[in-house]
């Protein structure tokens, strides 16, 4: 949706690659992530010896030192989002580009990129209210920020697409310098 956004319509595959980094950081951890999905896609896309660029993503959520992931429960949900309730957390997003021309790889960069999010505090009744919603269970720290959850948004300092999935900005930013090169 976000690469929709600026004219890019990507071929989605996902990537099978084993999500278990050996990073603690957040930012260790997103980049490492990330590589291992855009390796993963780059080594089936090879083969059809076509010129692409494979983009690789994976984002989370930190707050206090610890990373949130997607909750495998309502109960891990609504801990999660009573962790971020009245505080600023950080969302780290890491991409990774690999350039394939002619079957070969040609070129390679990735990034990691931060923002800062400060929730409004929450009642423990909207936090329910939330979760119900099934909107958290799908998405690192149990929210999305461009869905109901930004009701509950404070505010942001950083880029707004990297809370949502992707630095659409900087990653546009990246694909520019293989056009020029």
């Amino acid at each position: 949706m976000l690469l929709e956004q600026v004219g890019l319509t990507p071929e989605i595959i996902p990537s099978r690659a084993e999500e278990s980094p050996l990073a603690v950081d957040p930012e260790g951890v997103v980049l490492e992530l990330s590589e291992k999905k855009a390796e993963d896609v780059a080594a089936f896309c090879k083969r059809d010896g076509d010129d692409m660029v494979v983009l690789g993503a994976d984002t989370l959520v930190a707050v206090e030192g610890k990373i949130l992931g997607k909750p495998e429960s309502r109960q891990e949900a609504e801990e999660m989002i009573s962790l971020l309730a009245g505080k600023v957390h950080q969302v780290y997003t890491g991409v990774s580009l690999i350039l394939i021309e002619q079957g070969k790889i040609a070129g390679r960069q990735s990034f990691a990129e931060k923002t800062d999010v400060s929730v409004y505090p929450m009642e423990p009744e909207e936090i329910r209210a939330y979760v119900d919603s099934g909107e958290p269970m799908d998405k690192a720290g149990a929210y999305g920020i461009q869905g109901f959850f930004a009701a509950y948004i404070k505010g942001i300092n950083g880029d707004y697409s990297n809370v949502v999935g992707l630095p659409l900005g900087r990653t546009c930013q990246a694909l520019k310098q293989w056009r020029k090169g």
